[in-house]
């Protein structure tokens, strides 16, 4: 292993740093500023400061079936995705040269 590769944690693996990102209630998407007011006024965060986490929690909490939703097109998506990864896999590994049976 060469002293640029990154060793990471399975904790940090699985951290997403979009999640922590603080919003703005001033937007350019009225929606927008309407998720960050509300959440901003149910949860009272510290600071006044409202990260896309905390609205991501809101909605599942207050509109639970739109948050299913996503999840199951996400996954499906990723899951679809892997077949297609399987099968080209298996397809490259039986055409490579010296694998002729």
């Amino acid at each position: 292993m060469s002293n640029t590769d990154k060793i990471i944690t399975e904790e940090e693996a699985h951290q997403n740093p979009l999640l922590a990102t603080t919003l703005d209630a001033e937007s350019d998407s009225e929606l927008k500023q309407f998720l960050v007011n509300y959440t901003g006024a149910k949860l009272s965060p510290e600071q006044d400061e409202v990260t896309v986490h905390m609205i991501a929690e809101t909605l599942a909490v207050e509109f639970p079936e739109f948050m299913y939703a996503i999840a199951e097109e996400n996954f499906l998506r990723g899951y679809q995705l892997g077949l297609e990864d399987a099968t080209t896999l298996t397809t490259e590994t039986e055409t490579a040269p010296g694998n002729e049976q």
